[in-house]
């Protein structure tokens, strides 16, 4: 019995109860097996196939009206992915990425900047949860992006599926939820960190202060802090104005901005702050060809330039979750227009690639 076969063997005794019958039970892990299998395409026709199946009708069925939680199966996911990676060092990492359809159908579907294309794109846009370890990375939560037009539109609510408790939620918003329910379900982490979109939300940066989360989140050029001395500063301006001698070049490699060393550099800010803590503009500035990256920084007092460097360069962490769960684990693969159908596909990608990273970490 291959590891990858033991694992999923696991995960029928940790999820079996979530499906209360037994023909959703077993088609369920009959589309997790096909997501696991080397199909070139894993939709509802290819993991039919795989499983025997003369059409889509009962995969399709799984997703769109069988009863189960996708929600409780989260639930279940995160605590595998603490069960076998945790460590109290451990990085949050918040992202989101595009999902290009064609049509108007789809739940949430708009044209709209896509994280996996770097474009404008008719598309769906997922927010993400990702759990970085030395063991290893996967993703822990999901949220599906629902653009004002959609919240608003009665005829494609229903026609998508959308309940009534689906209402328009920013992203950083997402985020803030999905952070939450991990603190409430006991993962263990050190530091957060997130990009721009969600860097530049002060209400999240406040939020995360708040409960202590330490973090070291992307900002734009054109955000403001409150400097040592009580003003407040456009961050470009601050580190603007740093000595040429403050900056120290780094070579990590290929970390969130692609490869090659970087000139770091940062400035205390914010001088009332809660004892034993500290606040830092974080700055890079690639060697290659002088571009620079703003971060707002939260953390113990006594931390260290480098590893404010390592936190931030832990973001492409995420990236990596989400190539190997669109290449392995078919993430994007999915046909479905529905609300409910979206969930369920990418709850069970994610556990078929966190079956993945779990059974490397074993070997």
């Amino acid at each position: 019995m291959s590891v990858e076969v033991a694992g999923l063997d696991e995960l029928y005794e940790r999820l079996g109860h979530r499906f209360g019958r037994a023909e959703p039970r077993r088609r369920a892990f009959a589309y997790l097996r096909g997501l696991l299998a080397g199909l070139e395409r894993k939709n509802g026709w290819t993991l039919a196939e795989h499983a025997g199946e003369v059409s889509p009708d009962g995969m399709q069925r799984l997703l769109r009206k069988a009863v189960w939680d996708a929600a409780a199966v989260r639930d279940d996911l995160r605590e595998y992915v603490v069960e076998h990676l945790g460590d109290v060092n451990a990085v949050l990492v918040v992202g989101d990425t595009g999902f290009t359809k064609k049509g108007t159908g789809s739940a949430g579907v708009e044209r709209q900047y896509s994280g996996a294309t770097g474009r404008m794109e008719n598309c769906q846009v997922g927010t993400f949860l990702a759990y970085a370890s030395g063991k290893g990375r996967a993703l822990i939560d999901r949220e599906l992006y629902l653009p004002e037009s959609w919240a608003d539109d009665p005829v494609r609510r229903r026609t998508a599926g959308i309940p009534d408790r689906a209402r328009f939620a920013a992203k950083p918003r997402q985020a803030q939820d999905m952070i939450a329910a991990a603190i409430g379900a006991g993962v263990p982490f050190r530091w957060l960190t997130a990009d721009e979109t969600y860097g530049k939300a002060g209400h999240l940066r406040y939020w995360l202060e708040c409960r202590d989360v330490f973090h070291v989140v992307a900002t734009g050029r054109d955000d403001t802090v409150v400097t040592e001395d009580l003003r407040e500063s456009p961050v470009d301006e601050l580190i603007a104005a740093l000595s040429a001698r403050a900056w120290r070049r780094r070579s990590r490699g290929e970390d969130a901005h692609g490869p090659g060393a970087a000139d770091w550099v940062r400035t205390p800010i914010r001088p009332l702050h809660a004892p034993g803590r500290g606040h830092w503009l974080l700055a890079r500035r690639r060697v290659s060809d002088g571009e620079l990256t703003y971060y707002v920084c939260y953390g113990p007092a006594r931390t260290t330039l480098n590893e404010l460097i390592t936190v931030a360069g832990t973001r492409q962490a995420i990236e990596e979750c989400f190539r190997a769960a669109r290449d392995d684990a078919g993430l994007d693969h999915y046909q479905a227009r529905h609300y409910d159908a979206w969930y369920r596909h990418i709850t069970l990608s994610m556990f078929a690639h966190a079956l993945q990273v779990v059974t490397a970490a074993r070997l």
